[in-house]
């Protein structure tokens, strides 16, 4: 039986449930590999996404705090395409085993330096969000450390995988539970980050 293709939407566009879809199903192949969403189309959805931040924080500083290891590429090219000041640094969320009677998983958080966050503007830079359990605990987080503001941005929303009420307050396409390599997502071997496109198996 055929793969089913990877159906991806453009922010903006309606789901499955109001019509309208955006379904990239290239038939290229690399190494396994199918193109879905093909490397100009992330392009030009990166610096949409990043005109659109820009109004958003005009006059204002952005703290940018990008997400290990899936948000590093898109981070780096949505900093670069924003029009206002940034500052940023990277996060590194892990899940840990506590001690006692606590709950059975905790999350605990390193920055890359000293992060100053009280009084500032935050945005979150994902490459993917899929339960969004991580999310909603480092906005959560920030918030309870004193942020001004704290604001959600991934290249890719999986909003049929939520088990959390959190939503992007920016996101470049919706994606169906396929799993997707490349522009800093990996594969279990942790490969494929490197792929200027978005990928899924052949």
């Amino acid at each position: 039986m055929p793969r089913a293709p990877l159906r991806c939407f453009r922010a903006g566009t309606p789901d499955p449930r109001g019509s309208t879809l955006l379904i990239m199903n290239q038939a290229v192949k690399s190494a396994q590999l199918r193109v879905v969403i093909p490397a100009d189309q992330v392009q030009k959805r990166v610096r949409e996404m990043a005109r659109q931040i820009s109004d958003d924080y005009r006059d204002r500083i952005i703290h940018v705090l990008g997400i290990l290891e899936n948000g590093f590429v898109f981070m780096a090219d949505l900093v670069r395409a924003l029009e206002v000041p940034v500052i940023c640094q990277f996060i590194k969320p892990r899940y840990k085993q506590p001690a006692g009677n606590g709950p059975k998983e905790a999350m605990e958080i390193f920055f890359s330096h000293d992060a100053e966050i009280r009084g500032h503007h935050i945005l979150l830079v994902e490459g993917l969000v899929h339960s969004g359990i991580t999310s909603e605990f480092l906005m959560s987080d920030l918030l309870a450390r004193g942020a001004a503001s704290v604001k959600l941005a991934t290249l890719l929303d999986r909003q049929a995988a939520r088990r959390v009420q959190v939503q992007p307050d920016y996101f470049g396409f919706l994606v169906d539970d396929a799993f997707v390599v490349g522009y800093g997502l990996g594969s279990p071997e942790q490969t494929n980050r490197n792929l200027p496109h978005i990928a899924s198996q052949a």
